[in-house]
């Protein structure tokens, strides 16, 4: 039997029933998970105000795995299966800078899957003049991987229905001006 998740910290993160009033053009799929956060102190860069780059990974992070979660596949319900999604690459652009008290909306989806990796888009924003203004892009490659064996190992067909794949080959903003 896999032990429970140990707790870990949080980001202040809620997941949005509808779809933000203002959304960058580079939101494409159809059904994003879209999220809404609110730094926390913990986020500021010690040295200067801003929040650090380390805590825009973090959210990025916590955004694919409630993306997850939202699909059907929380990190529990992969333990009990013995499989695990890891990093095996992140592209971050970081765009603009975010402080302590702005209000970041994210935008996260499944781009495209293969045998046993996948490619996760992410956008964050924050709204200037009724404006969306993308702060931060990310693309990370995830790999499926068989606890036991420690090796890649195929993503079960009905996830990767469930995940509603763009399967493109590049994220928007790669391709756009």
């Amino acid at each position: 039997m896999t032990q429970p998740l140990a707790p870990r910290r949080t980001p202040d993160m809620v997941m949005l029933d509808e779809v933000p009033i203002h959304v960058p053009e580079w939101v494409v799929h159809p059904s994003p998970v879209w999220l809404r956060l609110k730094p926390l102190q913990e986020d500021a860069s010690a040295v200067i105000a801003h929040v650090s780059n380390v805590s825009y990974l973090g959210w990025i992070d916590h955004a694919a795995e409630r993306a997850l979660t939202s699909a059907g596949w929380s990190y529990q319900d992969l333990l009990e299966k013995q499989a695990m999604f890891f990093v095996a690459r992140h592209e971050i652009d970081y765009r603009m800078e975010v402080h302590r008290e702005d209000l970041v909306y994210m935008a996260t989806w499944v781009r495209d899957i293969r045998k046993v990796k996948s490619w996760r888009d992410t956008i964050l924003w924050r709204i200037e003049d009724d404006k969306p203004v993308v702060v931060c892009t990310a693309s990370t490659l995830w790999v499926h991987v068989d606890l036991e064996t420690r090796r890649p190992s195929r993503i079960p067909d009905d996830m990767s229905r469930t995940l509603e794949p763009l399967q493109h080959e590049d994220p928007p903003w790669r391709t756009r001006t």
